[in-house]
């Protein structure tokens, strides 16, 4: 998450079993506006972000019987932990994994780097687990290290060009998630642009995205953006409920939801710099169950009530108000609590659930364990019989 853009854009917010028959499915799931045949990396509309930042949080097999019980069939991880990628396999829940920050300058060199680490993170665990896209760095542009800046792109093009190269380019997606920071004014969404500074590096960015029809990735946080001016920012439009929202006087629509306006914001973005036809998908966004002092709104009532909300809200499948045709999709952030995350006390606690396997708050999902247990010892006992206890729909 970035947390430098948020004062300035708070205040403006005010704003089979063979693998032919896997590679089949994959082939034939989506047609792009051209005709090509292009990768689906996303099924329904809500995913979940499962980061791993923690010494107590469930084995890998213990986290897939959660998501299995919970009928969650989109993850992503921040990496490609081999042991993570092993215990989905046969799943059915379709993942993309992270080519984290540290390797892109290394992989920006040359292709057959790209090449080795998809033949060790990627390749041995198709068509079993279903990997489905690749996130090449996170929240690069608009971040402080300007040397990824420059090597983002050419690490995404040597990953794409190792795909094709392997025959995996229509199966696995090569895609790279952006932080609100990349953006200048968001108020209203019909104003926002990126930055000048950002705009150099994005434009071609998103040219060769377009051409291989990737989705443009951006974390949405409302949350973020409330806790940095409250004052200004009406709590319920944050949360998905009943307020005065917002008009839109360039296009004359009406946001009632912080999410929703930030969504077609980057619409406007991605149409300014002449990319109208590339899809926004928002890959984290969630609420803090507790916080510090100086955090405001970070509390378990309204981490409830916005992501109650929001599940009920991606349920439906309806788009924006600029995009009332396009379904938003959206991966939560996160599944667990991550208890040795650096930063404020809020970042420990975005988790729907808790370590030991319980539900952090009531959603709709429920846990392996009941909410009042501590340790991880009752979710291992229960983990193997979880699936026939629990009542939830499919999203």
């Amino acid at each position: 998450m970035e947390f430098t853009f948020f004062h300035r854009f708070a205040t403006s917010q005010m704003a089979i079993s063979s693998s032919f028959f896997f590679s089949l499915l994959l082939i034939f799931s989506v047609f792009s506006s051209h005709g090509v045949l292009t990768v689906n990396a996303f099924t329904g509309t809500y995913g979940v972000n499962y980061g791993r930042i923690a010494d107590n949080i469930p084995a890998p097999q213990s986290v897939v019987t959660l998501l299995k019980a919970a009928k969650i069939k989109n993850t992503r991880i921040y990496d490609a932990d081999h042991g993570v990628l092993t215990a989905l396999k046969d799943s059915g829940i379709e993942i993309i994994v992270g080519l984290g920050n540290e390797f892109l300058k290394e992989i920006s060199v040359a292709e057959d780097r790209a090449l080795n680490w998809i033949k060790e993170n990627v390749e041995p665990f198709l068509p079993g687990t279903r990997i489905r896209g690749i996130a090449v760095g996170n929240e690069i542009l608009g971040g402080t290290d300007m040397e990824l800046w420059e090597v983002l792109l050419p690490a995404a093009k040597n990953v794409y060009s190792a795909l094709e190269k392997l025959g995996l380019h229509k199966t696995v997606e090569v895609s790279s998630p952006h932080s609100e920071a990349v953006f200048t004014n968001s108020f209203p969404p019909s104003a926002c642009i990126f930055r000048d500074d950002v705009s150099p590096f994005m434009k071609p960015l998103l040219q060769f995205f377009s051409q291989i029809d990737s989705p443009f990735y951006i974390n949405a946080y409302p949350f973020l953006a409330y806790k940095s001016d409250p004052e200004h920012i009406d709590i319920n439009y944050a949360l998905f409920q009943k307020n005065p929202g917002i008009h839109d006087a360039k296009t004359n629509l009406h946001y009632d939801n912080m999410f929703d306006a930030q969504v077609d914001a980057a619409y406007a973005a991605l149409e300014k710099a002449g990319f109208e036809k590339t899809e926004v998908i928002v890959s984290e966004t969630g609420w803090a169950s507790r916080g510090d002092d100086n955090e405001a709104g970070a509390n378990e009532k309204n981490a409830r009530t916005y992501n109650y909300n929001l599940r009920k809200k991606l349920a439906k499948k309806k788009g924006t108000p600029y995009k009332p045709k396009v379904p938003v999709r959206a991966y939560v952030f996160a599944l667990f609590n991550e208890n040795l995350k650096p930063g404020p006390t809020s970042e420990r606690n975005f988790g729907l659930f808790k370590a030991d396997g319980s539900i952090s708050y009531d959603i709709g999902f429920t846990g392996l364990v009941p909410s009042s247990a501590s340790s991880l010892l009752p979710f291992k006992v229960v983990a193997s019989c979880a699936v026939s206890l629990l009542l939830i729909f499919a999203l």
